[in-house]
């Protein structure tokens, strides 16, 4: 009975220590958060505003999203805040989503922008060619785990 205990304490503390690591592992290697006069002159030459909240059906306490993004012709900026976790993608999408099931149905018709690898705000570039007009939706997707993290309509 003894070693049963051990063995099964053994493996806990190991699970444990691999989610810790999984869930701790990007936040120590995330980039700093961009700063304030970045995020006022992306948001001062954005076209489109988005809202990012928690209460989306998909979010959830490991997945949300909660702030403002900036959408312009050439940069995408948010200022807020990101569940923390690996591989997050940015996304337009020409269909507001708000779960996974919704995100893999429209995935697509919608347009990848950039990796996402800061949590506490970010400015990422528009690739040429992209044209924003043609999407309503801005997306943060989790690629590695296949988890929906939040969405913001902007027209």
């Amino acid at each position: 009975m003894r070693f049963l205990f051990k063995v099964l304490f053994t493996v806990f503390i190991f699970c444990a220590g691999f989610a810790l690591g999984v869930y701790s592992l990007p936040i120590m290697m995330a980039p700093p958060a961009p700063t304030q006069t970045a995020l006022s002159t992306v948001a001062n030459q954005a076209k489109f505003t988005a809202m990012f909240n928690k209460n989306l059906k998909g979010s959830d306490f490991l997945h949300f999203g909660e702030g403002s993004v900036f959408i312009g012709k050439q940069s995408i900026g948010f200022e807020g805040r990101l569940a923390p976790g690996p591989d997050y993608r940015l996304y337009l999408s020409p269909t507001f989503v708000e779960d996974e099931a919704e995100f893999e149905q429209h995935k697509n018709n919608m347009q990848f922008v950039s990796m996402v690898s800061s949590f506490n705000g970010f400015i990422v570039d528009v690739p040429n060619g992209i044209d924003i007009e043609k999407f309503t939706t801005v997306v943060v997707w989790c690629e590695t785990f296949g988890e929906f993290i939040t969405a913001g309509k902007y027209q």
